[in-house]
């Protein structure tokens, strides 16, 4: 393995979270920054195609892409809720698949 192969598997290591069962996954809008992804927008479309490939090989797309919603602080102090997935290691394995391959990535 390469310096660069190890610092980004070490990036996307870095934002893995382990449920109380044991299970590893991701959140989709900390996958979003180390895919180098600015919008969610562009990047909720990549996730779309990633779904769309999930289901074609028969996988069920609940099992890899679990929506989560997150309550946060807008500029007024007010809290909104923001879109977002937990994401198993094949979601994010799709993703990077279906992304922008002219972004640099850091996984």
């Amino acid at each position: 393995m390469n310096n660069l192969e190890i610092s980004n598997n070490t990036t996307f290591e870095s934002i893995k979270h382990i449920d109380d069962e044991g299970k590893e996954y991701w959140y989709a809008r900390e996958l979003q920054k180390v895919l180098n992804y600015t919008q969610w927008r562009r990047f909720n479309d990549v996730i779309e195609k990633a779904k769309n490939a999930c289901n074609n090989s028969n996988n069920n797309i609940l099992d890899h892409f679990a929506n989560v919603g997150k309550m946060v602080k807008i500029g007024s102090g007010a809290l909104r809720e923001q879109d977002d997935y937990k994401l198993s290691r094949y979601a994010c394995y799709l993703i990077a698949q279906n992304g922008d391959s002219r972004k640099k990535s850091y996984c």
